[in-house]
């Protein structure tokens, strides 16, 4: 072989040799270059869009609003019906919470769901701002009542606490229906059963959290409808005036530890020997000097002051 065709061989292999691929394909990128990046793979998005800063207009209402939206603190008239069928009517006034503990006010002979508005007990348990007396319900006319409470007259009320409130009419009594103060012992119970049963369905109340305060037949009327999700009883003067005895309507509630306490004046002879001769684990009565009865109870310079022994009663029941 001459020299240059061994020089023109070895060329020829130093280009090959430069020119190969192993495996073959285009030349493998130079150091200084970067492969190409794959694509980002399409992940699924599960989370939530992006809410918008909220505006006055978006913004949800407060539980308080909600409340105030389903119903505000004035008084609804609720019709509704006692065993043997006599239409009775009441007046609710929600509570500022919900569910709420309900109390259920019986009033006396004589008198009507408005006597609870004219001493101020409904505005001061339901703690929702209501003006004092019956202008808290405007289908009130102006009740004779010669005493009363002020609203601040009565103690502070614990700071969040709120109960919703059913004052009724017994026939024969307000906007009841029956001849004007008539009615039996029975039908007067049966009517304290009725308004309670009632009371428990109406929106916003908790149905296992409710008392009964009473004056005079609402006395009895307090503790004989006090049964299913019924808490305690505060009688004004029980004197056996619904045909069952007292004593026994405590005894009965004391065997499921629910409070029983009676407000009586020493020389109120049927209310006072009712009250006296009852005891009991959970029962406890206090007693007056002087001859109040009933209603007469809510007026200012007694002592202890009736809001006082109503609050201790209602911590009584609802703290345990």
């Amino acid at each position: 072989m001459s020299y240059y065709r061994f020089l023109l061989i070895v060329l020829v292999l130093s280009l090959l040799a430069a020119c190969a691929v192993p495996g073959g394909g285009s030349p493998a990128p130079t150091p200084t270059e970067e492969p190409p990046s794959p694509p980002p793979a399409q992940a699924t998005d599960t989370s939530a869009p992006p809410t918008e800063e909220p505006t006055e207009e978006t913004v949800p209402p407060t539980e308080t609003a909600a409340l105030e939206a389903r119903f505000g603190p004035e008084a609804q008239r609720i019709e509704f019906k006692s065993e043997d069928g006599t239409g009775l009517v009441g007046y609710y006034y929600p509570a500022s919470v919900d569910p709420a503990p309900l109390i259920v006010l019986m009033h006396w002979i004589g008198g009507s769901n408005c006597d609870w508005a004219h001493v101020n007990l409904v505005q001061w348990l339901q703690n929702r701002g209501l003006p004092e007396g019956v202008t808290a319900n405007s289908a009130c006319e102006a009740v004779d009542l010669p005493f009363t409470l002020k609203l601040s007259e009565y103690p502070p009320m614990p700071e969040g606490r709120s109960f919703a409130v059913f004052a009724f009419d017994y026939r024969g009594h307000g906007d009841s229906g029956g001849a004007k103060f008539q009615g039996s012992p029975e039908q007067w119970r049966q009517d304290s059963i009725a308004a309670v049963e009632t009371a428990r369905d109406l929106d916003g109340v908790d149905p296992e959290r409710v008392a009964g305060i009473g004056a005079s037949i609402g006395a009895d009327g307090a503790i004989n409808a006090c049964d299913e999700g019924c808490l305690g009883a505060l009688a004004f003067s029980a004197g056996n005036y619904l045909g069952i005895p007292y004593n026994t309507e405590v005894e009965r509630l004391g065997k499921d530890d629910k409070p029983a306490w009676c407000i009586v004046s020493e020389t109120d002879p049927e209310a006072f020997t009712v009250c006296d001769g009852v005891s009991g684990e959970f029962y406890k009565k206090i007693i007056y000097e002087g001859n109040d009865h009933g209603m007469s109870f809510f007026k200012p310079g007694l002592s202890p002051d009736t809001g006082q022994n109503i609050l201790d009663f209602l911590l009584a029941v609802f703290e345990n």
